[in-house]
């Protein structure tokens, strides 16, 4: 397998943690965010949208969109599994990883702090507010989810999508300065997931690319 990525790219982290739970090798083709090269034609042929990440599978297929990856993984590679066993859990976790992908990550990621900037004319505390006010409102709303679910991880006590999804989206509102105190369950699950050897070789910092910018 070959990985379209960029190292603090949060999408690519998530694979890249699906991945590394799996216990599967590929090979890395990073590609730079800040240098617009997620446009260039060549790349454009691997994935339309010019959005990171995608995955080329053994076959030749070619996948794009985080979640479809990992869907993929999770089939094809059934252990360890990425779902609870149990419908409700299963649902529960999808519910946490969906309102993490689809209600925060979209809304903090760099074309959109780039359109804030340089389109909008926010300042760095509007865009700081848009974050607290977007991102933070997220996490905060799966805090109250974890709730009724949490073990040792955000569903039980095994890494599943909602941990996958969970630490990027942490590790970029701590890099970003978003005020996290209102989500202690999540704080203290996402210092036990990168605790985790699998989570220790997906860290953006032990990528490649991360020296390049």
């Amino acid at each position: 397998m070959k990985l379209y990525g960029y190292w603090r790219s949060g999408a690519t982290y998530r694979v890249r943690i699906a991945l590394a739970l799996k216990g599967l090798d590929y090979d890395y083709a990073p590609v730079n965010l800040l240098k617009g090269e997620q446009k260039s034609p060549d790349y454009l042929k691997v994935s339309p949208q010019g959005l990171l990440p995608a995955l080329m599978t053994d076959d030749g297929a070619t996948l794009v969109q985080s979640l479809a990856v990992i869907d993929y993984l999770d089939e094809t590679y059934p252990a360890p599994p990425l779902l609870p066993a149990d419908p409700l859990m299963r649902a529960r976790a999808r519910q946490i990883a969906y309102a993490i992908a689809c209600e925060a990550q979209p809304l903090q990621n760099l074309r959109v702090q780039k359109y804030l900037r340089e389109e909008a004319g926010l300042d760095e505390a509007g865009v700081k507010a848009w974050l607290d006010r977007f991102v933070k409102g997220a996490i905060e709303a799966v805090e109250t989810m974890v709730a009724e679910t949490a073990g040792d991880y955000c569903v039980g006590d095994q890494p599943t999508l909602a941990d996958i999804c969970l630490v990027p989206q942490i590790y970029a509102a701590l890099r970003f300065g978003v005020d996290l105190a209102g989500a202690p369950r999540l704080n203290a699950i996402y210092e036990r997931c990168t605790a985790h050897p699998a989570f220790v070789k997906a860290h953006p910092d032990n990528q490649p690319d991360a020296a390049r910018g």
